[in-house]
């Protein structure tokens, strides 16, 4: 079973609720999770301890700046054989400018961070609320994380939470694009009910990047389908219908 097909599953089930979304509205918060696992999200070739604690709070920030969300506070979680890179770790975490609140350590054979962010937004567009005529936009260049691992490399995920904020005023869809875009615009279209139609000659590509590090994901530049495009780049439209025109793949766990 794979990622999307089990936490489907889940939800018919009735075992988890409103996770539709990049994030959970909970009494008036907005809060995201997610881990990173050494071996599978990052390597420490790769990478360093500085480096992956502001790694993993701004991917979870990222979902809260789908959300339209202001931080409030981070929780972090942490396993690993030792805590010699720990310093670093928090070091580099606080390189993003949320504050840390709590959170725990454990020992464990590799490297788990685990974050978990809180905000507050005035209005969440989601991933189900995308209309036909809405055109797409994209808050920044892609591909620059596929390119970079292929020059054995990581790149900082961007920060665009105020980007997300502009956008959430007025955008009745939006994620961020961590999955690969053909995968994420998939997201929307399916919650949505609606058909996107990307123009690939549009997308706007990171120095180095080719059409095929799309699929690779880890961009974290926001996706909205958005009446309004406001100032950013325009690279398709939403129609009658469903899928995604694309037939571009993306990250699946266990896929």
């Amino acid at each position: 079973m794979k990622e999307f097909e089990l936490l489907g599953e889940l939800e018919r089930r009735g075992l988890i609720v409103g996770v539709e979304h990049d994030a959970a509205q909970i009494e008036g918060l907005v809060v995201t999770q997610d881990a990173l696992v050494e071996g599978v999200h990052f390597r420490f070739d790769l990478i360093g301890w500085r480096e992956l604690g502001f790694r993993a709070a701004a991917v979870n920030l990222s979902d809260l700046a789908a959300s339209g969300a202001e931080p409030i506070a981070l929780i972090v979680s942490l396993a690993a054989p030792d805590l010699d890179g720990a310093i670093e770790l928090y070091e580099g975490i606080a390189e993003a400018g949320v504050p840390v609140r709590g959170g725990d350590t454990t020992r464990a054979e590799a490297v788990v961070l685990s974050v978990t962010a809180l905000g507050r937004s005035d209005r969440v567009p989601g991933r189900a609320g995308a209309k036909p005529g809405d055109l797409l936009v994209v808050t920044g260049a892609l591909g620059g994380a596929g390119a970079a691992f292929r020059a054995g490399r990581l790149v900082r995920p961007p920060l665009r939470l105020a980007e997300g904020r502009r956008l959430a005023a007025v955008a009745h869809a939006m994620l961020d694009i961590s999955d690969g875009l053909g995968s994420d615009a998939g997201h929307i279209a399916e919650r949505s009910g609606c058909r996107l139609v990307v123009d690939l000659d549009r997308v706007p590509l990171a120095e180095g990047a080719t059409l095929a590090d799309l699929e690779f994901g880890e961009d974290y530049e926001l996706l909205a389908a958005t009446p309004d495009p406001l100032d950013f780049t325009v690279i398709g439209r939403c129609e009658e219908g469903s899928g995604v025109n694309v037939a571009l793949g993306g990250w699946e766990h266990f896929g």
